[in-house]
């Protein structure tokens, strides 16, 4: 084991050692084992946005197990998606990768203001197929938040008393935000430290902008001078803000973008701290090829920072 993973993991020393063996399992597999970062590949789209939506621009995306050989092949430290695409390739490449099952997930057919998503597996189902750590969304900002917050403590409760660490995706949104303070810099530093708070090993979140949405917290960011004019300041201080970088904060890929985007973007995260990115759409809605040649190249990005 590198000294970086000891590092990092002594951060969870409060954990039973089935959490920690986990984390390490994580940390230890694919291109950028040993470094301390990490690149997984999300596929929970298709309960999100929809199979057309997610899978027409490259149709081998319609079969889960597409997505078990793209993260194994590329090198990727873990896949994550809902129980049903789990279970279709969990015993075909058992072992193969660390696997990430999503708890609750929404769909795009009804869109409250205020979300709530709906659990959809269980700590008993991630132990079942093999998972390494069970997933789970929130969304602060919705008049939902609290349900979430309960329902998240009671999965992290029972999945840490199996010995499987949490991933927190932290996405602010609902009728308490503006669709700009959904990305804002306070707005993202708020929901990552939020989720720490709540228990998560791992914390989600999205590329924070500029914007900063409260009142009451532009003071403090002007009068403290926090910088947050370059994605680079913005990523520094969304780490910051996880426990003084003592949780493991990666950041999502978003919506497909031009390669050269992507490298832009995932280099001015490695310079602010992130410790990887978990990049769904950018690399399965492409060609096996361009996307194993993406992932490549961003994870290289992640182990020169």
């Amino acid at each position: 084991m590198s000294d970086r993973v000891r590092e990092i993991l002594s951060w969870y020393n409060g954990n039973p050692a089935g959490v920690q063996a986990n984390l390490a399992r994580m940390l230890n597999t694919g291109r950028l084992a040993g470094t301390g970062k990490m690149v997984i590949l999300p596929v929970d789209q298709g309960c999100e946005h929809g199979p057309a939506r997610s899978f027409a621009k490259n149709p081998a995306g319609y079969d889960p197990r597409y997505h078990f050989q793209l993260a194994i092949e590329s090198g990727c430290s873990a896949h994550a998606a809902p129980l049903g695409a789990l279970e279709t390739g969990a015993v075909e490449y058992a072992g193969q990768i660390p696997l990430i099952l999503k708890l609750n997930n929404s769909d795009v057919m009804y869109q409250p203001e205020d979300p709530c998503p709906a659990i959809t597996g269980s700590v008993h189902d991630a132990l079942r197929i093999g998972a390494n750590a069970i997933g789970f969304t929130i969304y602060p900002g919705s008049s939902e938040r609290n349900t979430m917050y309960e329902e998240i403590r009671e999965l992290i409760e029972e999945a840490r008393s199996v010995g499987i660490p949490t991933v927190i995706w932290s996405y602010p949104r609902g009728s308490a935000l503006s669709k700009e303070g959904e990305t804002g810099i306070d707005i993202i530093a708020y929901g990552a430290h939020m989720a720490c708070q709540l228990g998560a090993h791992i914390v989600k979140v999205k590329p924070p902008t500029a914007h900063i949405e409260h009142a009451d917290a532009k003071k403090v960011y002007d009068a403290q001078a926090i910088p947050v004019s370059t994605l680079k300041d913005r990523t520094r201080h969304v780490v910051q803000s996880c426990f003084a970088g003592r949780r493991i904060v990666i950041f999502s890929g978003g919506a497909t973008k031009g390669e050269n985007d992507v490298y832009a973007e995932v280099a001015e995260l490695a310079a602010g701290g992130s410790f990887g990115s978990i990049m769904g759409r950018n690399a399965f809605q492409r060609p096996k090829a361009e996307a194993l040649n993406l992932l490549h190249k961003v994870m290289d990005i992640y182990a020169a920072a």
